[in-house]
């Protein structure tokens, strides 16, 4: 999968699509995603054009990886998921064809504010 500048993730960046925003930082953005799967699902995603977390991992800077990390922590507690906040979350990463992915942007799912159940059925 390559990196498309057209991609929903790739606008939202650019401003060329409103999203309903949750944090914003250098490194990260995150949002409610727009077809929810659980009581609170957002999305992390990172400022650079990263097609998934191998494209990521071999070609992000130890900022930007920091960055990530970090920032869905920090998201996890404003959403009020977080271990420290809450009673936990799932951080969900989808790469490539078999993993799911759908957009070719780098992006994790934060589900939470209710039990999420099997991890794979």
């Amino acid at each position: 999968m390559t990196y498309d500048d057209n991609n929903i993730f790739a606008k939202i960046l650019r401003g060329e699509v409103p999203c309903k925003k949750i944090y914003e930082d250098d490194y990260v953005l995150s949002f409610y995603d727009i077809n929810p799967q659980k009581k609170i699902h957002a999305l992390v995603i990172p400022k650079g054009k990263y097609v998934d977390l191998d494209n990521f991992s071999e070609n992000a800077s130890s900022e930007e990886i920091v960055g990530l990390i970090k920032g869905i922590n920090t998201v996890a507690k404003k959403l009020n998921i977080s271990v420290d906040t809450g009673k936990g979350y799932r951080a969900l990463a989808n790469i490539s064809e078999h993993g799911g992915q759908e957009v070719p942007h780098l992006h994790f799912h934060l589900f939470g504010g209710e039990r999420i159940g099997k991890m794979v059925e």
